[in-house]
């Protein structure tokens, strides 16, 4: 009897379940948009290659303990770590420990939280709002040119946008449900998030704490009690990490990559902190361009092949080269004379960021206006400007004007005095204390990528989703607010073609145009139609017209099929062969990594080397150890002259690779390597003929004086960041998981080269060219996807492949 109750119980359940699935009322338009946004935050990912990486190097270094996972170690000997808190990373590792090491693999966490960041904002819109301004929020945030660039790499920002949006979601969960544990909640994810990328999480803090103190439906001292308790697990869920880091004794954990006193907490709130908002000056060489706030940084956005203003020659040298979508041939990029210009001297990046292309105006991305520095003029129309606007701002005068606009429409019958507060009130609020702080750090912060702009972007598309249904509800009732709509839209027009000028100055002026066409019936219609309410046609013109140029801007990353260290949409995304901006990949010399590989030993090292931007390849292609000394940019002091000698007399460390960096913070110790070492010339053999490796060359050899095909043939041709002309390292097929495997064998290319293709990005299965038959559209049209182009791979820092150098042999010291 029991048994059969229970199944009975069992039953009902089931059937309750099945009845309560049929019912639920399913928004259509949310699927819709929730499917275009995994179409172009996923759609070409397979083309991802190595991703970031700086960041898949130390995937693969954290798939080998749960050491290397705990404290985001970049090699997989547990040296040194990425700049940044492994949270995300965590994320990216357990992809790779299930679906092995791709990047696709180490990408899709972050395309899945973007996705996730659209519906949250539906949701959270949805239940003050409704079901529209809910739909035009999640559709706006889908299409940031920046978010969909974001969701494409495996940086951070993607997933700390959505950790952040759901701390919020559980904050509002606790208002309208009124229970407590919700509150505590939200703000224990803020301090996971802290754990994300740091200080950059609490910006949103302000809108937290006023938003619950606003909108919460209990006594003020009961909301002191539920905001400090809610402030002490902020605290904990913020310390947990750092503390268990600098609590540790350093010589069982691996150095602190990015901080001058190998501490969690100094990296929070130095160079992660104080330093983003005045300028990095300490740790990295010195200033970088474009950090700057005192001086414009660059007059115009940069077009599609590239311009800006030109660097201070007293900057670092430029990196060995990298992807760049601006010039398919790889050369100098032209200024907007078409002249050609010299590569800026920059470094590649900020610690932990990856550099970007050499473009002029800071290290460029191909489609961002102004390169991975060059951020434009501090000041209170910074977000305006072409270097960061094309990337977040197309829509910002559509959400300032529906601000108005909303806070207007949503004013109570019964509310005595214009500033009174409602329930929707209350949440306008909410996403203004998100909006006011992070934008005000963007106008005057001086050290920041253009990409960190994602931060404004769930704040912008709530305030225009919301602003574009109360604004063309205001006009359709002939409000005194109605001519908000065709102000926003007459505005939003100019300012869109503005941005459009660099690139299609024709459909600059059509944008503008019509624009002003469609403005005209906006504004006069409320005066002499006698009915609007039925008049949909125009506002939805408008609306349409004003989300073409972002829609395109964000489908470029997606038919580009990139995946940037430095991700950016524009154009010039399109307008190449090669990969965007920055650090994305770069490619392991195989006559250098044959020999490493055969006469490393016992030694627990592959290699050491200055930086971490020359060391990433040879880790994600082998899976084995390679000490970068200085860190990310060289400069981190993580060994003494002491500790590197204790290592090589106990053959731990057998050969150091110098890729031409200069300006390092281990001086002292190149110095002794320089002294003592006997430097290896390595030679490789390609149809009949002997060239010299010009990565592995040693200073008294010449490289081969062979010539690398052209950019058809996807391989060096041209200067680029200091880098001679027809020099390249011995290649190897692109992104390979850390199997331990060597690498793939050379293409039986041209006579004598010995040059990779440009980049590393590429699908395994994507064979190269022999560069004997003429090359087909498709494989063409492949080459351009993976990545491949005449210029020099990223050697990231200062000197990572593609850059001529010399191997040292340390285990001659002390025979």
């Amino acid at each position: 009897m029991e048994s059969k109750e229970s199944s009975r119980v069992q039953k009902n359940e089931h059937n309750s379940f099945l009845h309560k699935l049929r019912n639920i009322k399913y928004d259509y338009w949310l699927i819709a948009i929730l499917i275009l946004a995994a179409f172009l935050y996923a759609w070409n990912i397979w083309e991802a290659g190595e991703a970031n990486n700086f960041y898949t190097a130390a995937i693969v270094s954290m798939t080998k303990s749960f050491k290397n996972f705990w404290y985001a170690s970049f090699d997989p000997a547990g040296f040194i770590t990425v700049d940044k808190p492994p949270v995300a990373l965590w994320f990216m590792t357990i992809s790779a420990k299930i679906f092995g090491v791709h990047g696709w693999s180490v990408v899709l966490p972050s395309i899945l939280f973007g996705i996730g960041s659209v519906y949250l904002i539906y949701n959270m819109v949805q239940k003050r709002f409704g079901k529209v301004p809910a739909r035009l929020a999640a559709l706006v945030m889908t299409l940031t040119p920046i978010v969909v660039a974001d969701s494409r790499t495996n940086n951070m920002d993607a997933t700390l946008v959505f950790f952040l949006l759901l701390s919020v979601w559980f904050v509002q969960k606790a208002v309208l449900s009124k229970q407590q544990r919700y509150v505590w909640i939200g703000f224990a994810l803020i301090g996971f998030s802290f754990n994300i990328k740091m200080l950059q999480a609490f910006m949103i803090l302000p809108a937290l704490y006023l938003y619950y103190w606003i909108a919460s439906d209990v006594k003020w001292k009961k909301k002191l009690v539920h905001l400090s308790i809610a402030t002490v697990f902020l605290a904990i869920f913020t310390l947990i990490w750092p503390l268990s880091v600098d609590m540790t004794n350093s010589n069982s954990r691996p150095y602190e990559g990015g901080s001058e006193t190998n501490s969690a907490l100094e990296l929070a709130f130095g160079y992660n902190g104080t330093q983003r908002l005045l300028g990095q000056t300490t740790g990295t060489g010195g200033a970088f361009p474009g950090m700057s706030s005192s001086k414009k940084s660059s007059k115009s956005m940069t077009p599609p092949s590239g311009s800006g203003k030109k660097s201070s020659s007293k900057q670092p040298t430029p990196p060995s080269g990298s992807k760049s979508k601006n010039n398919s041939k790889m050369g100098n990029p032209p200024s907007k004379s078409g002249k050609s210009n010299g590569a800026p001297k920059i470094p590649s990046g900020g610690k932990g960021q990856p550099g970007g292309n050499g473009q002029k105006g800071g290290a460029g991305t191909g489609g961002a206006g102004g390169g991975a520095f060059n951020i434009g003029t501090a000041g209170p129309l910074r977000l305006f400007q072409k270097e960061l606007g094309p990337q977040i701002s197309w829509l910002l005068l559509i959400a300032l004007f529906g601000l108005i606009s909303s806070f207007a429409y949503y004013r109570g019958s019964k509310m005595k005095k214009w500033y009174s507060l409602n329930a929707q009130r209350k949440e306008l609020w909410l996403w203004v204390g998100w909006l006011v702080p992070v934008a005000g750090f963007f106008s005057v912060a001086s050290f920041f990528h253009p990409y960190y702009t994602i931060m404004l972007a769930p704040a912008i598309a709530v305030l225009a989703g919301i602003g574009i249904y109360t604004m063309i509800q205001q006009w359709r009732e002939k409000s005194l607010w109605a001519m908000l709509l065709p102000i926003a839209i007459l505005s939003t027009s100019i300012l869109q073609a503005w941005y459009l000028t660099d690139y299609y100055p024709t459909l600059a002026w059509v944008l503008l145009i019509a624009g002003i066409i469609i403005s005209i019936p906006l504004f006069v219609l409320p005066w002499i139609a006698i009915k609007l309410k039925n008049k949909r046609i125009w506002p939805t013109i408008a609306l349409i017209l004003i989300m073409l140029a972002p829609s395109y801007w964000s489908l470029t990353p997606t038919l580009a099929g990139s995946s940037d260290g430095i991700p950016s949409a524009g154009p010039s995304l399109l307008s190449s062969a090669g990969g965007g901006g920055g650090m994305g990949n770069s490619q392991t010399d195989s006559t250098l990594l044959k020999y490493l590989e055969k006469h490393q030993g016992n030694a627990e090292y592959l290699f050491a080397t200055d930086d971490s931007s020359t060391a990433a390849p040879y880790i994600i292609a082998t899976g084995k150890a390679v000490m970068a000394m200085g860190g990310f940019n060289g400069t981190d002091k993580a060994i003494t002259l002491k500790q590197f000698k204790k290592l090589v007399k106990e053959g731990k460390l057998k050969y150091y690779y110098s890729g031409g960096k200069t300006g390092g913070s281990n001086n002292e110790i190149v110095s002794w390597i320089k002294k003592h070492a006997k430097k290896v010339k390595l030679s490789s053999s390609n149809n009949n003929q002997v060239a010299t490796s010009s990565v592995t060359v040693s200073s008294k050899t010449k490289s081969s004086s062979t010539k690398a095909p052209s950019s058809n043939g996807g391989n060096l041709g041209s200067k680029q960041g200091g880098m001679p002309s027809g020099k390249a390292p011995s290649g190897q097929k692109g992104s390979t998981p850390p199997s331990g495997s060597k690498p793939s064998k050379k293409p039986s290319g041209a006579k004598g080269n010995n040059a990779p293709n440009g980049s590393g990005n590429r699908p395994n299965n994507m064979k190269k060219p022999t560069g004997k038959k003429k090359l087909t559209k498709k494989q063409l049209k492949k080459m351009k996807k993976s990545g491949k182009s005449s210029g020099p791979s990223m050697g990231g820092g200062m000197g990572g492949p593609g850059q001529s150098g010399t191997l040292y042999d340390l285990s001659s010291i002390y025979k």
